[in-house]
């Protein structure tokens, strides 16, 4: 099995972890933090009662083409952490942590991926073409959204 490739992002929100983790754990919060570019929209209707065992499935187009992600919330731990893993999409692996910590200033909230591409070796040139950038263009741009909902 080839190694796994790893994204780390970690953000000071200057709000309290109870609303952080909140607006996090709002599974239509989603589409807001991800990029137009991108054309997320839910299959799974709303609301989504987050919890161990929850699937969300969603579309997204990827370069154009139409593609199906449907993920399983593995942990939900109000308000410290959860995890999401892909069961169907573009990954051959796809396992996101996202942690909320509370620090003097607000809350540092941490997503961890761990992630593997499928096609083998053809994988492997596809992340280093284009696919580490474009996860770091998303995560760039979650960045941004939620430095703008958070701003006091």
């Amino acid at each position: 099995m080839r190694p796994a490739y790893h994204l780390e992002r970690t953000q000071l929100i200057p709000r309290p972890r109870d609303e952080v983790f909140a607006f996090f754990a709002d599974a239509a919060n989603l589409q807001a933090i991800t990029p137009d570019w991108l054309h997320f929209r839910f299959v799974t209707p709303l609301p989504i009662e987050m919890r161990p065992g929850a699937l969300i499935e969603y579309r997204i187009k990827l370069l154009g083409m139409p593609l199906s992600w449907q993920t399983r919330i593995e942990q939900f731990e109000p308000p410290f952490r959860f995890v999401d893993t892909q069961l169907r999409g573009p990954y051959a692996h796809w396992h996101h942590t996202h942690t909320f910590e509370e620090v003097p200033a607000g809350t540092q909230m941490t997503d961890h991926v761990e992630y593997r591409l499928p096609l083998g070796p053809l994988g492997t040139c596809a992340h280093a073409l284009f696919v580490r950038r474009m996860l770091k263009q998303i995560f760039d741009y979650r960045y941004k959204i939620i430095e703008r909902q958070f701003s006091l």
